[in-house]
């Protein structure tokens, strides 16, 4: 069995190690958020765009505005793409705050075993200690 102080050592750095992942985790989560708020604002850009009935316009602006509409829809695909790798990663770091978890909830199970183990042995020490009796007197 491991010491007292090794233990609370590898508590400490097992919280540390648990703080470092779950700021992984917010950091995933974050970016996401940020990926998944430019894809809602390359699409509503692309919605801008396209043509209405009311619009007899030139052509030119007509070729510009189809143009700028299929470079969105490009960077639309790309946005998805990008969101798929947070949503990827955002996995993986939630995967590594459960283990984070685990490992911390490990090393704290094994310090109240640890306590459990050297208080039953303080009490089998005091059973097997000599009895030594007092003669009390009344006071004189």
């Amino acid at each position: 069995m491991a010491s007292p102080k090794r233990l609370e050592r590898l508590l400490r750095v097992r919280t540390l190690q648990l703080g470092q992942v779950q700021g992984q985790e917010a950091t995933a989560a974050a970016k996401l958020t940020q990926e998944t708020q430019l894809s809602a604002r390359i699409t509503a850009l692309a919605d801008n765009i396209t043509p209405r009935a009311a619009d007899t316009g030139f052509a030119a602006s007509m070729a510009a505005a189809a143009y700028y509409r299929d470079r969105l829809h490009g960077s639309a695909q790309a946005a998805q793409g990008r969101i798929a790798q947070a949503e990827a990663g955002l996995a993986r770091a939630q995967e590594a705050t459960r283990e984070a978890r685990r490992d911390q909830s490990a090393i704290e199970k094994l310090m109240v075993r640890a306590e459990a183990q050297a208080a039953l042995k303080e009490l089998r020490a005091m059973e097997d200690a000599p009895v030594f009796k007092r003669n009390r007197h009344d006071p004189c």
